[in-house]
Order: structure tokens, then C-alpha cells, then sequence
């Protein structure tokens, strides 16, 4: 598991465009550190592993290629459509679903063909600017915002700015939305804590 750091150390970097001298910047390693990691001369300890896994934004588990832990029936296997990545995060078929979405940095944003189907779809941005394309709206949302929509209006989702985008999706096939509850009142403040 730990041998094979290195050569995922460095094609991660490279899938980047990332230099040794750039990652020695970012992550303050020296480039012959770096080097050594990345050839498998050096083993790399804990807390190089979390510089390196934070600079590539990757989760240590996936750094290191971590074995699966917990109910192996529980486990989602990501899927790959249209240039994204859904991990499913239910599994309750025909019923409201969960997925974590990625749009990869780089994902075409010219032209996109809109889809449209059964559902009802809401969304969370985690991380990165989304781009949505609505029916004639052509909306950029950050991290902390939230779109909801009938899936039968024509719909693509693309980066706002060619960096990667991390979202929630909640789906319901048969048009469910989600429902919000808990709503503070108009021209109230919200409690202190």
C-alpha cells in the first residue's frame, strides 16, 4: 500500500500540471524530498502524507489507496457520466437518491446539450462555482448554494470556471422535491448560540 505512494505521488502531480518546484511552493517540501517520495527512495511519513494529500486535495484514504472499511455490501461504486462522477450515497431504487457529484476540472463548457427526464432534482455546491443551464437561465452558484428544478426543463451542468466542482444532488425520480422545514421567519434573526 505505502510502496505505491510514490508513483501515485507523482501522477497525481502530473495529471495536475503541477512542477516539483511548484508542490515545493505550495506545500513547503523541498523539491529533493519530493523527488525521492515520488522514486520511491523515501518513505513517506504521516505528516508528509497530509501536506501532500491537502495540496492535491485528495482524501489521505485515496492518497495512500486505503482498503475499503465497514459493510462491504455498503460500499458505492462511483460511476462516470457525461465527463462527471456520481458516488451514490443511497440505495433505495425507484425512490429519493443521493449523490455526490464531481465535475472534473477542464470539463467541456461550450455548447453543452441539455437533458431532460423524469425527476426533480436539488443541489448543494460543496466546493468550486457551478454552472447551470436552466431553460434560458444561465446561472453560476458557489459553494453554500442550493438550486432546485423540475428535471423536465432542458438542464447541463458545467464548471463556471474550469476548475473542479464538488455538489450534492438529491433526485427523485418521480418528481419529489425536497421539503424545507425548518425556515427562519421573515425579519427574524436567527438564534445566538
Amino acid at each position: 500500500m505505502v510502496a505505491a505512494v510514490g508513483p501515485r505521488l507523482r501522477a497525481l502531480r502530473v495529471r495536475r500540471g503541477v512542477t516539483l518546484t511548484q508542490l515545493s511552493a505550495a506545500t513547503g517540501v523541498s523539491v529533493s524530498t519530493l523527488s525521492r517520495l515520488e522514486s520511491g527512495l523515501r518513505k513517506p511519513t504521516l505528516e508528509l502524507l497530509l501536506l501532500l494529500a491537502r495540496a492535491h486535495q485528495v482524501s489521505l484514504d485515496e492518497l495512500v489507496e486505503a482498503p475499503p472499511t465497514g459493510d462491504p455490501r455498503t460500499v458505492f461504486r462511483p460511476v462516470r457520466r457525461n465527463g462527471m462522477t456520481l458516488v451514490p450515497l443511497t440505495r433505495r431504487p425507484g425512490g429519493l437518491q443521493a449523490f455526490k457529484m464531481v465535475l472534473p476540472p477542464g470539463l467541456p463548457s461550450r455548447d453543452p446539450e441539455l437533458q431532460t427526464h423524469e425527476g426533480f432534482e436539488w443541489m448543494y455546491v460543496l466546493a468550486g462555482r457551478l454552472r447551470l443551464l436552466l431553460g434560458e437561465h444561465d446561472v453560476v452558484l458557489a459553494p453554500g448554494e442550493v438550486a432546485e428544478f423540475d428535471t423536465h426543463v432542458p438542464h447541463a451542468f458545467l464548471t463556471a470556471d474550469g476548475e473542479a466542482v464538488e455538489l450534492l444532488v438529491l433526485f427523485g425520480p418521480q418528481g419529489e422535491r425536497a421539503h424545507v422545514r425548518a425556515r427562519p421567519a421573515r425579519g427574524r434573526a436567527a438564534p445566538s448560540r
